[in-house]
């Protein structure tokens, strides 16, 4: 009997200890990042009293958000094997979105058992059709590995 429960004291213990690692859950921002688009007027950071954002990936265009009062938004891309993501801006209901075609290349990167493979983005740039309330895009940094540096400046 005194076997018996040792074995079963040492089961329980082993079966605590092995439980969760780091590796079974991807939370350290270890993902494919966002792209981080900043808003400017008259040349400044400057918040934009609302704005929405929808994004074609792939399968038709899907909202991304609307937002009142912020200076910039994370925009998702495209994880396929496509070389660019449509992004369609406006800032009034009544008008027509403006679309940015973000253009890009992928660069596969393995990150851990529990998150699997993610994507960086290099050779980032832009592309603006049919200007409405969105003037111009400016270029910020050209590659996407984390989430801190802004890419795209819209001027509204």
């Amino acid at each position: 009997m005194k076997y018996f429960k040792f074995i079963l004291f040492i089961f329980a213990l082993s079966s605590i200890i092995s439980c969760g690692s780091d590796d079974d859950i991807c939370e350290s921002g270890e993902g494919t990042p966002r792209m981080k688009i900043t808003f400017k007027k008259d040349g400044k950071i400057s918040d934009v009293a609302k704005i929405k954002i929808d994004a074609d990936y792939g399968s038709g265009v899907i909202a991304v958000g609307t937002y009142t009062n912020v200076d910039s938004v994370f925009v998702p891309l495209r994880v396929d094997e496509s070389q660019f993501t449509d992004i369609y801006v406006k800032t009034i209901d009544t008008e027509d979105s403006t679309r940015v075609r973000v253009n890009y290349t992928t660069k596969s990167i393995y990150v851990s058992p529990g998150c699997g493979v993610k994507r960086n983005y290099e050779n980032v740039n832009s592309v603006l059709s049919t200007p409405n309330s969105l003037k111009s895009v400016e270029q910020g940094q050209n590659f996407i590995e984390n989430e801190d540096k802004t890419n795209l400046f819209f001027n509204f």
